[in-house]
Formats: C-alpha cells, sequence, structure tokens
C-alpha cells in the first residue's frame, strides 16, 4: 500500500524538531525507527500532512554512564531516545546495570524490527503489548520531555502511560531520553513473556526484579506487566506480599496469584480477559523465579 501524500522534514536540532511540531500543530507526526508509523501510515490509519524525521539529531543517540541525580545513591544510565533496541541489546554498559532491558529488547520482534526500532519510539507508540515498557517500569525509570508550555520536564515510568496509544506527551513536545539507576550487585531480574507468535508482541509479559538481603530474603521487589491491560502495570499486591519473605517457590507463588489485581484486562482475537488474567499468574510466577534463581546465582559467585 502507498501513505496518503505528506510534506518530509528532516530537523538537524531537536530545537528544530520542535519548532516544526509547533508550526503544524495537529498535522504532524514523529518519525523515529518507523516500525509503528510507517505500516500505519502505508495502510491509512493515520495520514499525516508532515513527517518529522528525528533520524538526523546526533544528539539522542547513545548510551552513557552518569552519576547519581540529587539523593540517590546509584549511578545511572542515560540513553538517547532515538537509541535502538539492538544497541541497548549489545551494550555492556547495559548489560551490567541493568540486565533486564537488555532481556526486553532483545524479545522485540526480529533482528531487522531491533536494527530500526528506538527506545523513544515505542514508548512513544505506547502499545499494550510492548516488551521495553515494562522493564522501564520496573526499572523505576525517568523518562525526558521537551517542548511545550514547561520547557523541558522529566516524567516517571509510571505517571507516563495514560491508556492505550495514549501518553503524557503534548502534541508540541517529545521524548528526548531515558535514565534509570543501575541495579544493585545482589538483584536478580527476568523479562518473561507469552509471545504472539506471528508479531511477538506480549499477550501478557512480566518484567520482575528482586533485591534479596543478606539473609536471603526479599528487601524489595518491582513486578511490571505488560499486554494484558491497555498500559503496563506495576504489580504493588505482589510486591509487598514479597516482601521480607524467603525467596522460595512457595512464596513466589503467593505473590504471583496477586500480579493481576488492579488490571483492566485487554479482549482481543488473541486472548479473552480470563486468559489473560491467568496468564499474568503464569508468567508472573516464572519471571519470579527466573529472577530468584539468578540473585542467588550471584551472590554465590560474590561469596566464591
Amino acid at each position: 500500500m502507498i501513505p496518503a501524500a505528506f510534506a518530509y522534514h528532516a530537523p538537524a536540532s531537536v530545537r528544530e524538531a520542535l519548532r516544526l511540531l509547533r508550526d503544524h500543530e495537529g498535522e504532524a507526526r514523529l518519525l523515529a525507527g518507523g516500525m509503528s508509523l510507517v505500516p500505519a501510515m502505508k495502510m491509512r490509519l493515520v495520514q499525516p500532512e508532515h513527517v518529522i524525521d528525528l533520524g538526523r539529531i546526533g544528539g539522542l543517540v547513545g548510551i552513557s554512564a552518569a552519576p547519581a541525580l540529587g539523593g540517590g545513591a546509584a549511578p545511572r544510565v542515560e540513553m538517547g531516545a532515538m537509541t535502538t533496541y539492538r544497541r541497548i541489546e549489545r551494550s555492556r554498559l547495559v548489560a551490567s546495570a541493568a540486565p533486564l532491558l537488555v532481556e526486553a529488547a532483545g524479545s522485540v520482534g526480529d533482528l531487522q524490527v531491533r536494527n530500526r526500532g528506538t527506545i523513544g519510539g515505542s514508548l512513544a507508540h505506547a502499545d499494550p503489548a510492548a516488551d521495553v515498557p515494562a522493564a522501564l517500569l520496573a526499572l523505576d525509570a525517568r523518562i525526558d520531555v521537551e517542548g511545550g508550555p514547561r520547557g523541558r520536564r522529566a516524567v516517571s515510568a509510571e505517571r507516563f502511560f495514560v491508556d492505550a496509544y495514549e501518553t503524557v506527551v503534548g502534541p508540541a513536545e517529545l521524548i528526548t531520553g531515558v535514565g534509570f539507576e543501575r541495579l544493585p550487585r545482589r538483584a536478580g531480574s527476568a523479562y518473561v513473556k507469552f509471545a504472539n507468535k506471528a508479531s511477538r508482541f506480549a499477550i501478557v509479559g512480566v518484567a520482575a526484579i528482586v533485591e534479596p538481603d543478606r539473609q536471603g530474603r526479599c528487601a524489595r521487589a518491582r513486578i511490571a506487566v505488560t499486554g494484558a491491560g491497555p498500559t503496563p502495570k506495576r504489580a504493588r499486591d505482589a510486591e509487598r506480599a514479597l516482601r521480607g519473605k524467603s525467596l522460595d517457590a512457595e512464596s513466589i507463588e503467593r505473590a504471583a496469584r496477586r500480579a493481576a489485581r488492579g488490571i483492566e484486562f485487554l479482549s482481543d482475537i488473541h486472548a479473552s480477559p480470563e486468559y489473560r488474567k491467568h496468564l499474568v499468574t503464569v508468567i508472573a510466577k516464572r519471571a519470579l523465579l527466573a529472577a530468584a534463581a539468578r540473585a542467588a546465582a550471584g551472590r554465590r559467585a560474590s561469596k566464591e
């Protein structure tokens, strides 16, 4: 299929991109990796009059280490919004600081999609079945947004998603970057999903982080669910159920049963609400077991 006619713009800076957004407000769409926008345009589901390609803005690409912000104790990882899944997947820094994100990025689509798709594009598109948003939610990530009446602002991942395909980003704003703290060495993490075999999108996916104390009990857990509802969601009840407990199969089973609480389940040709609810419990258990096993393995390795 052929998209409707549009004017193409290739700004060289964020400032120029924001000016174009203001000049063509309501008529323009931002192009990042194009993995979602281009197919939608070809099917004429969206017909923007102006397309603003962010691919020439070099400052939006890259991954770097950064010192802790404010009173934070842990150093951070910062990445530009145009950083691709593949770059994240191959980053030694991300693998060391947040292997959960490497695992989630590596599960996206196929190699061709990961070579083109970007972290900022995924966040802006806000597909309910996307993988990376769940990992960023579990990591307590910060999302940087620029433009609009407030200028630059930082939004927590938990406040970023509003509804399916809807975020807090305004019509004259764009995402410039993402930041998160390094996980503690004692932490274990995992991203597990039940995938649509054709698209590899998550019918249900769970990102889990567990941080055991010196006695092996769970000092902190972070669990985020994607695919089940219109937005990725923290499983707060499950996190509380695991806190202070031994990271054994029984405690994990009890916590996993609570992971579905508070989710407004989707219904489509792939799964009913009842099936998605069942999958959340199953996949949460698998993710938590894997995260706990990795934390235990890291603890053993540190003693050797």
